[in-house]
């Protein structure tokens, strides 16, 4: 089972490049039109298995940094959930050793965090976008629906098959169509799990699909 793993406690900001910059580049503005065109001002994100919060910092970071020029109306708000305290505790805190933050350009770095007492601590501007609360995947998805999902390296290879459907199915139904679910780089959907269609499946992106419902 899931819980007698042990978490895996070393991460980085900006770890796995060419996703990031993908979610930049293609898929964080075709969402964000999305809701503008929608009439929303909050593009909603879900981190699910958020471990020390590497990964939603780093897309608060890049929206920060990188986008809120091109949408100045609207915001982000990422729900960052993991089941270890420890993992949440750190996340809460979102001080990380200079490891963490090695492969973050020097000028993000630089804008986003202050040093403190020997740690790299996320400034209270970046911090207010991220919610960190527990929560296990295995019984079923948080309130939504959410224009983004990030479940990388957690569902799709630690569960067995039928539940990576079950979690999956749940996954979609949590989604606005159209909205993206990012899997881990090495991670693909089940064969079985429907509703999905490649966005850039080399990195594990997939955006959702209208239901039976809404076509």
């Amino acid at each position: 089972m899931l819980d007698s793993l042990t978490p895996i406690t070393i991460s980085r900001l900006y770890r796995d490049h060419g996703t990031f910059d993908f979610l930049a580049r293609e898929v964080l503005p075709a969402l964000a039109n999305q809701a503008r065109e929608g009439g929303r001002s909050t593009l909603e994100v879900w981190s699910a298995g958020c471990a020390s919060g590497e990964e939603p910092y780093t897309l608060v970071i890049i929206w920060e940094l990188e986008l809120t020029t091109r949408f100045p109306n609207l915001a982000i708000r990422i729900l960052a959930t993991d089941m270890h305290p420890a993992m949440l505790a750190h996340a809460r805190r979102a001080c990380f050793g200079a490891g963490s933050l090695r492969e973050l350009p020097d000028r993000w770095r630089a804008a986003a965090f202050a040093q403190r007492d020997g740690l790299h601590c996320l400034h209270d501007r970046y911090k207010r976008c991220v919610t960190v609360v527990s929560h296990d995947i295995r019984t079923g998805s948080v309130d939504g629906p959410f224009d983004l999902i990030m479940c990388r390296n957690l569902v799709f290879t630690y569960f067995e098959p039928g539940l990576q459907e079950t979690v999956g199915a749940q996954l979609a139904r949590s989604l606005r169509p159209g909205g993206a679910l990012v899997l881990g780089a090495h991670e693909q959907l089940p064969a079985g799990l429907r509703g999905f269609a490649p966005w850039d499946a080399r990195r594990g992106i997939y955006r959702r699909l209208p239901l039976p419902l809404e076509a």
